[in-house]
């Protein structure tokens, strides 16, 4: 059955918003579309719509277009998410989606807010001294998006007990970005690897910017990817408590996810003039099994 009617999303207008959404996360996002695709048909819109909007704000601050405002264009971004909230109609397809996700799922309003404060962060030089400081600014760009995916997963009890594997879940996938990331975001102004942290193993950021082999920062970016993956057990640990037919689809994003720290290693952990991908190959090896044990589940249910 088509998603959107498996949603019971009828209204053209409708349809094509979430249709933009989802070419967004299919044009954008391999890895979590891919997952995605483990969904139950009627949950994934709002995956699609929740994703096209992150990607959406990301995009205005990351690639800004030549001669823009990023700062205004992510204050319209903020006034359109007013009128969303206040029950009025976004003229953007994305928001248009949006809108109807958060009407369906009963999302909060501060979710948005904390993220929307993140992305703000970034329109300045970023540089945080502890992970205590960068917490603050990874809970509104990721541990939000894991609060907002929490209602469409659905749990198998109170959803505040499932809050903090959901938190772990965004936590994970943006400390991971940061390591994959670190050359891209030090192009950018950007240097979100503590520097507390950093200065323990004897690596400064004109360290990094230099561009080259070191064994401090190789000590460094190891210890990270080890703690990182601390994180990632924690995300683990939550998905037992969500609804059954949505943990094929997080259990396969935390694998494919977790391959890029995997290739991280697999570089010596030389990512300041490489990036880190896994090849397409090892995420279907790693999602087809998943795809076809919940297809055949589909089919024995119909």
């Amino acid at each position: 059955m088509n998603e959107l009617d498996a949603a019971g999303i009828t209204a053209p207008d409708l349809r094509a918003a979430y249709t933009e959404c989802r070419r967004i996360n299919a044009h954008h996002g391999r890895t979590f579309f891919l997952a995605t695709r483990l969904l139950p048909a009627r949950a994934r819109p709002a995956a699609h719509a929740l994703y096209g909007f992150a990607r959406m704000a990301d995009e205005l601050v990351d690639n800004p277009a030549p001669g823009s405002d990023p700062a205004a264009a992510l204050d319209r971004v903020g006034d359109l998410v007013d009128v969303v909230f206040d029950g009025g109609t976004p003229d953007d397809a994305v928001l248009v989606a949006l809108a109807d996700t958060v009407r369906r799922y009963d999302l909060s309003r501060d979710l948005f807010a904390a993220f929307l404060k993140s992305m703000r962060m970034d329109l300045s030089p970023v540089e945080f001294a502890t992970f205590a400081e960068l917490g603050e600014y990874v809970y509104g760009s990721a541990s939000v998006i894991g609060l907002q995916m929490l209602p469409v997963f659905g749990t198998i009890g109170p959803p505040a007990d499932a809050e903090p594997g959901a938190i772990a879940l965004g936590e994970a996938f943006q400390l991971t970005n940061f390591l994959r990331d670190v050359g891209e975001d030090l192009d950018r102004g950007r240097l979100y690897l503590p520097l507390d942290e950093l200065a323990a193993f004897g690596v400064s950021r004109s360290l990094l910017e230099e561009r080259r082999p070191d064994p401090r920062i190789r000590a460094a970016m190891a210890y990270f990817v080890a703690r990182t993956r601390a994180v990632y057990r924690r995300a683990e640990a939550g998905v037992p408590l969500l609804r059954p037919e949505s943990r094929p689809c997080v259990r396969t994003a935390l694998t494919l996810y977790q391959g890029i720290l995997d290739e991280i290693v697999a570089l010596d952990y030389d990512i300041l003039t490489r990036r880190a991908v896994v090849p397409k190959s090892r995420r279907l090896i790693v999602a087809a099994p998943a795809l076809a044990r919940v297809t055949l589940s589909r089919r024995s249910r119909a």
